[in-house]
């Protein structure tokens, strides 16, 4: 029978979160029990439960950055033993047997992946994400933390390590090329550290010349304001891979410009409304505009390994369970450097 479990939960689009309850599933036998110690906020789970990206089931508790502990495990899992220290990223689910499920995009599932929360999941059950106290998902969707990776840490790497990590592996960034990160935020200051240890050359572009102490510190090689005109002209035609990390509307014809011949403008940040395009600034140069979304669980894994091998964990600031709606509040104005994650031994 499905157990009730304490939860955060949401129940319309206008209401502060709420103590609740959710139902989680009993184990089966590919399936891990996790025991959630750690749940990252990303700007997804605001944008989510305030249906920008369309109309939600409710009630649902958000959180695709779960670190914990394995509590139980099927009787057919071999990956993973009780107290291993794991963690479950943005799905929970695909149908494992198309082309892209076969190569290791499970993110792109032909079928369409299941999301860790307000997916439909194969039984017909609503997933819920990590903003709980427990999780149940098949073994093929978990994923090892490594033991040198902060356990406080952890959980924003998956998301916006994986969510960054990708589209940098993907172009190749590594030594002689020249990464712009645009937004030095919660997938901003991922990337930075990222593309700094894979030994790209690393400017940020960000509105204004605050947080130009931060990402030298974090990494970076250069700094510029977009707010400055200027920028523009300095930087014409330098970067050999953009990535846009910002989750609201910017010029994009204008970063275009920054682009080297055959460079990449890669979003990664998801605006609720459409980003125009001209034709024109793709045929000079022979550029790109692209877009990814996280990685396979090979990838993320890959990922959590590269992160533990270099040193490189997000920068967070842990927050109760009876403060997140304080948190959404600041992350809606910007005002997290740079993740909050939150501790959810505080879920009554």
């Amino acid at each position: 029978m499905p157990s009730a479990i304490p939860a955060i939960i949401a129940t319309n689009a206008t209401d502060p979160l709420a103590p609740g309850t959710i139902e989680r599933r009993d184990v089966r036998a590919n399936d891990v029990r996790i025991a959630i110690r750690w749940a990252g906020i990303c700007h997804s789970d605001i944008h989510t439960v305030n249906g920008d990206w369309g109309p939600q089931r409710y009630p649902l508790a958000v959180g695709h950055e779960i670190v914990g502990t394995v509590a139980e495990i099927g009787a057919d899992v071999t990956e993973f033993v009780v107290g291993d220290r794991v963690g479950v990223g943005c799905m929970v689910g695909s149908c494992r047997e198309c082309a892209n499920c076969v190569s290791g995009d499970e993110q792109h599932c032909e079928k369409g992946m299941i999301g860790t929360y307000g997916a439909i999941d194969f039984d017909g059950s609503v997933t819920q994400g990590g903003y709980s106290t427990e999780v149940v998902v098949a073994e093929d969707f978990v994923l090892h933390v490594p033991e040198t990776i902060p356990y406080e840490a952890a959980a924003p790497l998956l998301c916006a390590g994986i969510t960054t990590y990708s589209p940098l592996r993907h172009w190749n960034a590594g030594p002689g090329t020249k990464v712009a990160v645009i937004g030095l935020g919660g997938l901003g200051h991922m990337a930075v550290k990222i593309a700094h240890a894979m030994g790209a050359e690393v400017t940020v572009l960000s509105r204004s010349l605050a947080k130009k102490d931060d990402a030298l510190k974090l990494g970076a090689d250069h700094y510029f304001p977009t707010e400055d005109p200027e920028t523009f002209t300095a930087l014409r035609n330098t970067f050999d891979l953009m990535i846009n990390t910002v989750s609201a509307p910017i010029d994009i014809d204008a970063h275009l410009d920054l682009l080297a011949m055959g460079g990449a403008l890669v979003n990664v940040g998801l605006p609720p409304e459409a980003l125009p395009v001209s034709v024109n600034r793709l045929i000079r140069g022979r550029r790109s505009f692209a877009g990814s979304n996280i990685g396979g669980i090979a990838e993320t894994q890959e990922m959590l390994d590269f992160c533990a091998e270099h040193g490189i964990a997000p920068e967070v600031e842990v927050t109760s369970a009876q403060d997140v709606n304080e948190a959404w509040e600041r992350v809606l104005a910007a005002d997290v450097r740079y993740r909050f994650v939150i501790d959810t031994t505080t879920i009554a």
